[in-house]
């Protein structure tokens, strides 16, 4: 399995279509083989689903995630695992060994409100 993580500084980035970097962990017979990070190069939003697609990516693990990107994941064969925040490493080790918190409600709708903020200021990613 390849799983792909939205990353920031060790970990998960709360804003999918924003964010910069994902971590991508290759799991073997239930362990991490092989870890790396894959820069999205300015790509945002419903684009990033092709770019993790072409990666091999098979599973997702983030924070707030609107339901246009969840769409474009769901179209593109990607399991989703949203609503988690903490250490990107430790997800991933959760996730293998099926002990993975996750909201699958989660959904960050705030597009178009308008001005610059974060998901993480107003608790996308934990609703």
């Amino acid at each position: 399995m390849k799983a792909a993580v939205t990353y920031e500084d060790g970990n998960i980035f709360q804003h999918f279509g924003r964010t910069e970097q994902f971590k991508l962990y290759d799991v073997e017979d239930g362990a991490i083989v092989s870890e790396e990070i894959l820069d999205t190069n300015g790509t945002g939003h419903g684009a990033l689903a092709g770019l993790l697609r072409e990666a091999g990516v098979e599973v997702l693990v983030c924070g707030g995630i609107g339901m246009g990107a969840q769409n474009a994941l769901q179209s593109a064969g990607i399991r989703l695992y949203p609503g988690v925040s903490g250490s990107a490493d430790e997800a991933v080790k959760a996730l293998v060994n099926g002990t993975l918190r996750y909201d699958p409600e989660t959904h960050c709708g705030h597009h178009g409100h308008g001005g610059e903020h974060t998901c993480g200021s107003h608790g996308c990613g934990s609703h």
